[in-house]
């Protein structure tokens, strides 16, 4: 089973461009929250992009790829925004 990442990277874009703004126009102190809302977002796209993917075949292992990488975004812009963050 292969991985179709032209509907799998988009979703990785959403993650990059969503921590950016969130580092950029977020307040310090509510840098998680709209990571949280980020992810929330990512996830709700993940599932309208999979849904809607004129193939069926390999549906979770899309998923997971689309999910898994975003995680991994937003866990590496945690760990910034954690570290500028620090009094």
């Amino acid at each position: 089973m292969t991985i179709k990442l032209a509907s799998v990277v988009p979703v990785w874009v959403l993650a990059v461009i969503g921590s950016i703004l969130v580092a950029l126009f977020s307040p310090q102190d509510e840098y998680f929250t709209w990571l949280q809302i980020v992810f929330a977002f990512a996830t709700i796209s993940t599932f309208c992009i999979q849904v809607f993917a004129p193939s069926k075949e390999g549906l979770v292992l899309r998923m997971f790829a689309s999910l898994g990488g975003a995680v991994l975004i937003l866990a590496l812009a945690t760990g910034i925004l954690g570290l500028i963050s620090l009094p």
